[in-house]
């Protein structure tokens, strides 16, 4: 069993690429109101809101410090890479990448989750990939609304 791996997946979406790339992007600690369920609680440790290498806090089910190493405003995507946290006890390394792209009325999230295990009996993050899933259908939900 590879310590190396990716998962991923999409979801479509009525909100505007745009719209739901800036929540990510620049508004993340809004996600906490939208989606209490998920996330408890967003918080910033380090750095500016919007910019590459902020630090942000994430709290759900677990607890998540991560930097924000890319953000493409062209494409809608941003990067986040975990740095310290619950996950870190199963992962050397994970790294989060969200992109949104204009599809019809609406939009297309993919969502991409490359790691590296800390052994080979610790399982893929697929929970962790569905609950981003629901994440993106809540704040879609959210961004229509609005």
């Amino acid at each position: 069993m590879p310590l190396f791996g990716k998962v991923e997946a999409d979801v479509e979406i009525k909100a505007p690429a745009e719209n739901f790339h800036e929540i990510f992007s620049c508004r993340p600690h809004h996600i906490s109101n939208v989606s209490p369920g998920i996330i408890q609680g967003c918080a910033l440790h380090e750095g500016d809101r919007g910019n590459e290498g902020s630090v942000i806090n994430w709290e759900s089910g677990i607890t998540s410090m991560e930097v924000i190493e890319a953000i493409d405003k062209k494409n809608n995507s941003v990067t986040f890479k975990v740095i310290e946290g619950d996950l870190m006890e199963e992962y050397k390394n994970i790294k989060i990448t969200i992109q949104a792209t204009p599809k019809g009325k609406g939009s297309l999230v993919h969502w991409t989750m490359e790691y590296e295990k800390l052994h080979e009996n610790i399982v893929e993050p697929n929970t962790l990939l569905q609950l981003a899933l629901d994440l993106s259908k809540d704040l879609d939900a959210h961004l229509v609304q609005a």
